[in-house]
């Protein structure tokens, strides 16, 4: 996988974080930096680790599917690419303002927002890429997109949200294609 990939990958898989981080923005009536960090920092931690469980369990099944395994990560890209677009155009409460702060709560969002980094960790492991390096640039682009999120929720609302988890999902399809491609036509 190359390292373009690798930051497209990471910045499709950081907008769902950046989507909450962003509702967190708005809630807050002010923005302090050691809430805004610790934000961050569960989001990377989880987006930036999940996929490393994710590879283990696509390393176990590798010699199993190894002929098809590109058409697996490219359905899975497609099916969260589409579930993130979906999202995006779905009209969403716009009284649902909630600031986590406790670990329980920030975990739970976490976790919500880093499902699909999990799936795409299987998908990186059944293609028998390193994972790594992508869990590393994962954490670190989800912190910059988090923190970023934050500071641009507070200052500009809702506006943002829908076009970015529209963003996320076309990336997201066209890695998918791209492997698809790679695999099958350029093999």
């Amino acid at each position: 996988m190359s390292l373009i990939s690798i930051f497209i990958l990471a910045a499709g898989l950081s907008v769902d974080s950046m989507a909450a981080s962003i509702s967190t923005g708005v809630c807050m009536k002010k923005v302090r930096t050691y809430e805004s960090v610790k934000v961050a920092l569960y989001m990377a931690v989880f987006q930036g680790s999940l996929p490393i469980v994710g590879w283990y369990i696509g390393q176990g099944f590798k010699h199993i599917i190894s002929s098809y395994d590109h058409w697996i990560a490219f359905i899975l890209l497609l099916a969260i690419g589409t579930k993130m677009i979906f999202e995006g155009l779905k009209k969403e409460e716009q009284n649902n303002c909630f600031c986590p702060s406790r670990p329980i709560i920030l975990a739970g969002m976490a976790l919500a927002t880093s499902i699909d980094a999990l799936i795409v960790g299987v998908g990186i492991g059944l293609l028998g890429n390193t994972i790594w390096l992508p869990a590393i640039i994962i954490g670190i682009i989800t912190f910059i997109f988090s923190i970023s999120g934050i500071y641009l929720g507070h200052h500009l609302g809702h506006r943002l949200n829908i076009k970015l988890e529209l963003i996320g999902g076309l990336v997201l399809i066209g890695l998918g294609i791209k492997i698809l491609v790679e695999h099958t036509l350029l093999a």
